[in-house]
């Protein structure tokens, strides 16, 4: 399930997230399992990662966002063409 984040999180994050570079591309085979493993262990280290996606259309993209989102129990802070910001807060360690 994806995690839904308020608008002052997001605006928060959004600020955040402006100078940062993407760390993973999604490659000719789209979101592969490896690609969502690299994902998930960049947001365990970073929490707020920028993606690069290598499929094209607007929906295709979008789709991709989705799976990512509701696979990894993240959330899109938002979308700039082929690029996505992503959040996940670490789990707590008790």
């Amino acid at each position: 399930m994806p995690l839904t984040l308020d608008s002052d999180t997001r605006r928060a994050l959004k600020k955040q997230a402006h100078h940062l570079k993407p760390i993973v591309q999604t490659g000719a085979a789209g979101l592969s399992k490896p690609v969502l493993a690299e994902i998930d262990r960049a947001l365990t280290d970073h929490e707020l990662v920028k993606i690069k996606l290598a499929v094209d259309g607007r929906d295709a993209r979008r789709a991709e966002i989705d799976t990512v989102c509701t696979n990894l129990e993240a959330a899109c802070v938002q979308q700039i063409g082929r690029t996505a910001t992503i959040y996940r807060p670490r789990p707590d360690d008790g």
